[in-house]
């Protein structure tokens, strides 16, 4: 074909160049082109033309042929297997044309010179024309060759790289998405090895990969080639940073750190396009990937690129261990969460307990049970039943077929950007990544249940289990004057809950976190060289030894735990409860029964306010208001606010306050609001001098319904007389209301009953409450009644409003 070009340089390409050099080419041209002068570097390199891919064919007679042994195949003549290997023979046969082999000769030799080299190392892709678009989003499917050094070896690539279109995974997925194999052509990328080898690689979406949330960037990373995270080999590390802030140069807003165990890791073998696994070290397996330096850099690129391309993306990263440079070496279209109806949540809950198997990452928030079938390899997959829970160590893209048959995965290894998870994602089902031994702890037991609703880790529990399924319609949010917000406890809670028409969050309770991520006393940490267990010493020695003192740990972990929920907010209000343990509920904490006191009524005793500037635990406080301030003042999150629960006396109130002023949290200060839970008669009748105090109340009616009838709400004989709707409870709420409003102060309510009792929602409504806090499952059906509530009773959603919190803007809300 005369005056055909065969080769582009890469920088040439834009985004939709697809027809001409494929979607993973495309892309990198436009990342080139558009990006660089951003600062985000790209490796450089070039591309072959689907023409070339074309011209070889001709010139090699293989397209009748190629589609003889098709035909053959889809009239049953012969096995996909046969059909792909006769296919690729004929490609390894064939010669590629001299005018294409003389362009792509001089297009290297250009390379090389720009790099300095006589023959620069280079990564030679396949980038299939119909690669990486929205609908067909399953990348992967062609092969990949790295360190390929010399002109020769990399025309050698290039043939087996054609010859890659007709493996039968490539084969197999074309049918199943309606793409005809002679309609496709191969664009060849060949860029300049980035030496990640010697340092580090991962992937970075634009979005929290399991709910969609688009505020953040989430990065996976580990020690060596990119393969073995995209392929799930490897649990690697994950790291997740809050967009919005990141524009701020003085905040770091990294709001969740996960260490991965990244046992292995892919390198060179020294010989060119050869690369081998080995295991990584013991220093390697406990040291994070990135610093938060390359995290934060990372991030703010992953946003540029997105904004570059208007939508969410799937970006793949590398460092290079000869220079420490990053480079971006990928980007493409995100294809989940982009496809997805929006307006619609779809909530599971477990009906039924059982014991616990196995636990890892979970994907897809979805419950799913079955016969187990463990595999070791795709080749099995004819022992392998519709409808089975998939375990196996790690998937690729030859496991696709027998993971579309599966009620969910489970794999050893991998972490949120594996292959195992993202197919999951495209396929609709849980996954558990990660977990470790699964293919081992799981080889004898006939029939599961996997659970991904329950947070961010996922189970898989003995038997079959019950489990309820709820679809639920998320209406645009109607207008009203009371705001709507939301009860939560855990980061992986709130994250979910982020389409939910709330308006920020009444009662984040920290003790979730404490109990299910930190699970140690902080006065153990603290008081570390006191702690006379031996087994909790050791215990707490191995979960903080990766800190450099043992405090670090707990207030690392407790701020980006709140940090994660003060993101899915942003910039409504956050209320963040301080601790409410009761004295036998801190003493389950690792370490914590010599650090705490019997008491006959732990419900009634050494608890909230009483506790912050009491000598035997103050230094445990000091951890909290650090992990606040560190929320705040570090990362960056001005909408979180805090609250003092069970504060008995206004001497308490002032106690409390200096206690928070000396560890830097000075009510007034950076627009720090602090206000105080309203949960005993006191803090209604003396309502006024609270108000001088705190900048808000928040009725929390279960305590207060206890302390106002005298009943134990722990205490089944008596549940019958335990009700919030009593008029006695009612009447103080009612006078809460009076008093904080003559003082100007806004009043919210946390408990449970604004979700459970409509009749007790529109109490509140008509006795003119502020906010209404509610658990997640309850908001939709509650928002529409408080929206008909306040119309019935002719309350405008433009009443001149009275609470006074701020959005974290300087703006007042109402």
């Amino acid at each position: 074909m005369e005056n055909e070009t065969y080769v582009l340089p890469l920088r040439s390409l834009r985004a939709d160049d697809v027809a001409t050099a494929g979607g993973k080419n495309a892309s990198l041209g436009e990342l080139l082109a558009g990006l660089e002068t951003r600062g985000i570097a790209v490796p450089d390199g070039f591309a072959t033309t689907a023409a070339a891919f074309r011209e070889f064919l001709t010139e090699n007679g293989l397209t009748e042929r190629i589609g003889a042994e098709l035909a053959r195949w889809k009239s049953g003549g012969q096995t996909l297997s046969e059909t792909g290997d006769t296919i690729r023979d004929l490609f390894t046969e064939a010669h590629l044309p001299a005018g294409i082999a003389e362009e792509i000769r001089q297009a290297y030799g250009a390379l090389s010179r720009a790099y300095g080299s006589e023959a620069v190392d280079v990564a030679v892709r396949s980038s299939a024309t119909a690669e990486d678009l929205p609908e067909a989003s399953f990348a992967g499917q062609q092969d990949t060759y790295l360190n390929v050094r010399g002109a020769e070896a990399v025309l050698d690539a290039c043939r087996r790289c054609y010859a890659s279109l007709f493996t039968d995974r490539a084969i197999n997925y074309r049918r199943e998405h309606g793409f005809n194999d002679l309609d496709v052509a191969l664009s060849i990328g060949v860029q300049k090895m980035v030496r990640s080898d010697l340092a580090s690689s991962g992937v970075a979406f634009t979005l929290d990969t399991e709910t969609g949330f688009p505020d953040v960037v989430l990065i996976t990373a580990a020690w060596g080639l990119g393969e073995t995270v995209v392929q799930g080999q490897v649990t690697p590390d994950q790291y997740t940073v809050f967009k919005p802030l990141l524009a701020k140069k003085d905040r770091r807003p990294i709001i969740g750190k996960l260490l991965g165990d990244k046992q292995i890791k892919m390198v060179y073998t020294g010989t060119p396009d050869a690369t081998e696994i080995v295991a990584t070290t013991a220093e390697e397996r406990e040291t994070w990937v990135l610093t938060d330096e390359e995290v934060l850099r990372l991030a703010r690129w992953a946003t540029s690129i997105e904004a570059h391309y208007g939508r969410p993306m799937d970006i793949e990263w590398a460092k290079d261990g000869e220079t420490g440079q990053l480079f971006i070496v990928q980007a493409r279209p995100e294809t989940v969460h982009s496809r997805k109806r929006g307006g619609t949540m779809r909530t599971y809950r477990l009906t039924e307990t059982g014991r616990e198997l196995v636990t890892g990452l979970a994907v897809g928030q979805a419950i799913s049970s079955g016969p187990i079938c463990v595999l070791a390899s795709a080749a099995e997959a004819q022992r392998f039943p519709e409808g089975a829970l998939l375990v196996t160590r790690s998937t690729d893209p030859d496991w696709g077929p027998i993971m579309k048959r599966a009620a969910g995965i489970i794999t050893d290894h991998g972490g949120r950007t594996s292959h195992a998870a993202i197919v999951s994602r495209e396929f609709g089902i849980p996954a558990l990544v990660g977990t470790g031994d699964a293919t081992r702890a799981l080889r004898d037991v006939e029939i599961a249940t996997l659970s991904c609703a329950e947070g961010e880790i996922g189970h898989v529990y003995e038997g079959q289990l019950g489990f309820e399924v709820e679809e639920i319609e998320i209406p645009t949010p109607p207008d009203t004057r009371t705001r709507v917000m939301l009860n939560v406890a855990s980061p992986g809670a709130a994250m979910r809950a982020w389409q939910l028409p709330c308006r920020g969050v009444g009662l984040a309770r920290m003790e979730y976190i404490i109990t299910d991520v930190i699970k140690i006393h902080p006065l153990a940490l603290v008081r570390f060289e006191e702690l006379e267990d031996e087994e909790a010493r050791e215990e707490i020695a191995w979960l903080t030894r990766r800190y450099p003192d043992r405090p670090s740990y707990f207030v690392d972990l407790l701020a980006r735990g709140i940090a994660a929920i003060a993101a899915t907010q942003h910039p409504h209000p956050v209320i963040v409860r301080m601790s409410d343990f009761k004295t036998n509920e801190y003493a389950q904490l690792i370490g914590g029964r010599q650090f705490e006191p019997p008491e006959e009524n732990p419900m009634l005793g050494w608890r909230g306010a009483s506790r912050y500037y009491s000598d035997e635990y103050r230094e445990g406080f000091a951890l909290e208001c650090r992990a606040l301030r560190e929320v705040r003042d570090e990362m960056g999150f001005e909408n979180v606010l805090a609250m003092i629960p069970f504060c008995r006396t206004v001497e308490e109130a002032d106690r409390v306050l200096e206690i928070m002023a000396d560890e830097g949290l000075r009510r007034g200060e950076a627009g720090l609001q602090v206000y105080v839970m309203a949960e005993i008669p006191s803090n209604v009748i003396q309502a006024a001098e609270f108000a001088e105090r705190f900048d808000g109340f928040s009725i929390g009616s279960n305590d207060l319904t206890q302390l106002a009838l005298g009943v134990d709400r722990d205490n089944g004989r008596l549940a019958e007389l335990f009700d919030e709707r009593n008029e006695t409870v009612r009447e103080l709420i009612r006078e809460l209301i009076v008093r904080a409003h003559a003082a100007d102060r806004p009043v919210g309510i946390c408990g449970q009953a604004p979700s459970d009792y409509p009749e007790f929602a529109e109490f509140l409504v008509e006795a003119g409450i502020d906010s209404i806090s509610l658990n997640p499952d309850s908001v939709v059906s509650v928002v529409q009644n408080i929206a008909e509530m306040e119309n019935r009773l002719s309350i405008s959603a433009d009443s001149p409003p009275v609470q006074t919190t701020t959005d974290g803007t300087g703006e007042t809300e109402g």
